[in-house]
Parts: C-alpha cells; structure tokens; sequence
C-alpha cells in the first residue's frame, strides 16, 4: 500500500495541506482484508487536489462537487474528499454539501465507528489512527455503533439503515441494541432513498459471507418490508410439512445450502433464486379437507412476483429473467418421482433450463431441507439419477442444441409456405416431435412435416 500513499503523501505534504487514509480501508486493514479502493481525506479543498494528484496518474472529477477527486495509482482506485460537515434536508439523503475544517468533524458524518478510523498520512508512529469515536475498540468487540445517536444519523441518511444489515452480513458483527432500536422505529424513512441505491447494498448483503445475519436484521427490525416485503411475509407461513418453522426459516437453510454448493464464489442469480424461490407461497396457500396446508402453483405465481419485485429494484433484465426462470422451474424435479421419467421429459427439462440448468441443478439439490436423513438420501439418489441421464443423452444428442430435424428455409421450400405464423406452427411441430422422440432423419421429420400439414388443410407442392 505504502507504493500508494508514500507518492500522495508527499505531495500534500509539499503543499502544506494534511492526508489521511479513512474509512473502510483503514477497517479492513486492521482486519486482515484486503482492498483495492483507497479512501482519503484533506483539509485541500477540490480544485487544489486535482492539481496535486494530476501528475501521479489518470484522474476523474465525477463527484467534484461534493468535494471527491478520483485518481488511479499503481492499479490502486483511489478517492480523496474534502473534509465535510454535511447538513440534510429531511426529505432527501442528499447532503447540503459543506467543507470542514477537522479529521474529527468529518470522522463524525460518518455511519459506523468502524468506518470513522483514519490514519494521517506520511504514518506517524506516536498516533497512528485517530479514533475519536471509539471505532478501534468496536472492531475488536466486533459490533456496529454509530459515532452520533442513531436517530440522528438514519434520519441524515437512511440508508445507512440497509448499510448496517449489509456490514453485519459482510464482516460478521453484531448491531448493537439501541441501533437496532433506531432501525426498527425510523425503518420507514428508508422509502425516500432510491431503489437503485438500495438495490446495490441488498446485492452486497445477499453476496456477502453471512447473508443470513443480515437477511434476519432486515426481518427483526421490519425494514424487510421497505425493501424485500415478500421475503418478510414468509414468516406468516408455515410449510407443508409441518417441519419447520416457517418457509423463512426454511428459505435461508436453501440459501445456505446453495452457497455452499457454489462452485466458483457468491453467484448472485443462484442466491436470489434461493432466497425467493417460495415467495409465491403466502399467496397460494390453501387448506384441503383433513387440513392439509398445500401451495399448487406457488413457483408460477413466485416467478411473476420475482420479475415485479426485481424490475422495482432495477436489476437488469438478463438478471431478472435467469432469477424468475429458475424460480419457476425450481420444482419440476419433484415430477421425476424415482426415474420414471421418459427421455423425452429430460430433453423438455434440459432445454427448459437452457444455460440456466447448472444453476438448476444446484438450486433444486438445496431446496431439500428434510430432516428425515432417509428421505433426503433418497432425493439426492434421485437426483443423482437424473443428472447421469441427462449426461447419457446430452452424449448421444447434444442436448444443449436440441433444434428440429428441419429449419424455417427448409420448411417453407417443402410447404411452399411465404414467412409467417404457419411456418412456426410446423417449427414448433417438428420441435416438440424432436424432443420426444428424438432425432430423426431427414426422410422421417419430412414425412411429419406432410402428415402435419395435412392435419391442417396446407395443400403442398409436390
């Protein structure tokens, strides 16, 4: 780090003007993590640090009015802002931006203790961090506190609401009590923050080492309700079998389960369909006669409600569609009932998943949370079957590229059809043909090309 900060220390130095390292850098320094984007602080107001970081590398002035200069060294991002002491205006989290004069002062705007460290810049061995807020001794007792009441800071910015949950899922710290106090009785000044800023931190949360202990905050202090309301309703309902105690408590066991199968770290698209694949349950839940709780449909109605919730959250599109799609398919498994499915319904399930079918595969092994050992066996032999089917035929057919034995051009030529509707009426003919019963030659999908078009009064060139 020193081939960073030695080359910007001097240069303030030089100028007369102090430096410190602040912030989540100097947290996760303390903690052993690394980081890659380095946060400093200035008593130089913005324009002088553009001049004195210009020389050292490529340079950005995106937030130059809120007193941030950007400037990239030796493959370090690095951010040096004013000292500040923002005011707020209550109906907006954006700062009426003002410049102080002191590390401590701006050490104080800051969300957490553990966050309002600073290190000054050439390091001075007699004090090396300032720590007015008690930040050092809150990260050794690993817990979240703010360094003013946390009234005052959540209603200066409430997103730091959402940022606590995110911290405590990312580093594994507790929040303490009258935070979480604070959380609970201002949770709904959490809606003037924009959904795109709480779209980003409820990504870090789900991404996170423990999303668990974030997700469970969320729930305990009713802010669940601002940002993922059907994830908070799960707790109102208890699953069909009767063995856990809610489908929350059943859901975060999934996502767990998931995380652990990850084959290459935290993969958004599988933890979120993880976290929502049952949210369609409160809806469908209905009480046979005997009392049997069932929820027929639930992953139809939870991929419509997955595509809504994420599309208010403005995830991206090819996001929403993978997360909603495996949602929807994330039961069909429970129909292969001990391999009794026909080749042609492991084609359907493979090209129904589509890119999407190794996310599949792991979503529908988590979803089993029995603790029947002997049932859980089972499932997982039967999955197992399932895979080393879809291994033998995807050898013997490609079955990623599973197309019919005739494309349009060649459809349109045998029919003497002009483009349109007709044409992929045959194509889906001929499709569902090729999946159930696999390929055929050219001779046997012509031969079903006539039969159909003669089921539908197409007369056809000879």
């Amino acid at each position: 780090m020193s081939a960073v900060t030695d080359p910007l220390a001097a240069r303030f130095a030089a100028a007369g003007h102090a430096l410190y390292l602040v912030g989540g850098p100097v947290r996760d320094a303390l903690l052993g993590r690394e980081t890659n984007d380095l946060d400093f602080t200035t008593d130089a107001r913005p324009e002088t640090i553009l001049e004195l970081i210009s020389p050292l590398g490529a340079t950005w002035t995106m937030g130059m009015e809120f007193g941030t200069v950007g400037v990239q060294v030796d493959g370090h991002r690095c951010e040096i802002t004013t000292f500040r002491s923002d005011s707020y205006d209550a109906t907006s989290r954006k700062p009426e931006v003002a410049f102080g004069d002191t590390i401590e002062g701006d050490l104080g705007r800051r969300d957490f203790t553990v966050n309002a460290m600073a290190v000054a810049l050439p390091v001075d061995a007699a004090k090396p961090i300032v720590d007015p807020y008690g930040g050092l001794d809150d990260l050794i007792a690993k817990q979240l506190r703010t360094p003013i009441t946390a009234e005052q800071s959540f209603d200066d910015d409430p997103l730091r609401m959402l940022r606590a949950a995110r911290f405590a899922a990312q580093l594994g710290f507790d929040v303490v009590p009258e935070v979480v106090e604070a959380i609970r009785s201002m949770a709904s000044r959490i809606e003037i923050v924009s959904a795109e800023r709480i779209r980003d931190e409820l990504t870090k949360l789900i991404c996170s080492p423990d999303p668990r202990r974030g997700l469970e905050l969320l729930v305990e202090t009713g802010l669940i309700a601002y940002c993922l309301p059907e994830v908070g309703r799960l707790t109102e309902t208890v699953d069909e079998h009767r063995r856990h105690k809610d489908v929350y408590a059943h859901t975060l066991t999934v996502l767990e389960q998931a995380m652990a199968l990850e084959p290459d770290g935290p993969d958004l698209v599988l933890r979120m369909a993880a976290l929502l694949h049952d949210i369609g349950k409160p809806k469908t839940k209905s009480i046979e006669p005997g009392g049997k709780v069932s929820f027929h449909h639930h992953e139809v109605v939870g991929a419509s409600m997955t595509k809504q919730r994420m599309a208010a959250l403005r995830y991206p599109k090819d996001v929403i569609d993978d997360v909603a799609r495996l949602v929807e398919l994330h039961l069909r498994f429970h129909g292969y009932s001990g391999g009794t499915w026909t080749d042609a319904a492991v084609r359907r399930y493979v090209r129904d998943a589509g890119p999407l079918l190794g996310r599949l595969h792991l979503l529908t092994r988590s979803d089993c949370t029995t603790r029947n050992a002997r049932k859980a066996r089972a499932l997982a032999a039967a999955y197992d079957s399932l895979e080393q089917r879809i291994e033998e035929l995807a050898a013997q057919e490609d079955l990623d590229r599973i197309r019919p034995d005739l494309d349009g051009n060649e459809i349109m030529a045998e029919l003497g059809l002009a483009p349109g509707p007709l044409v992929g009426k045959a194509y889906q003919h001929l499709l569902a043909l090729r999946m159930e019963r696999g390929p055929m030659s050219r001779e046997e999908a012509l031969a079903a090309l006539h039969e159909w078009a003669a089921d539908q009064d197409i007369v056809t060139i000879d």
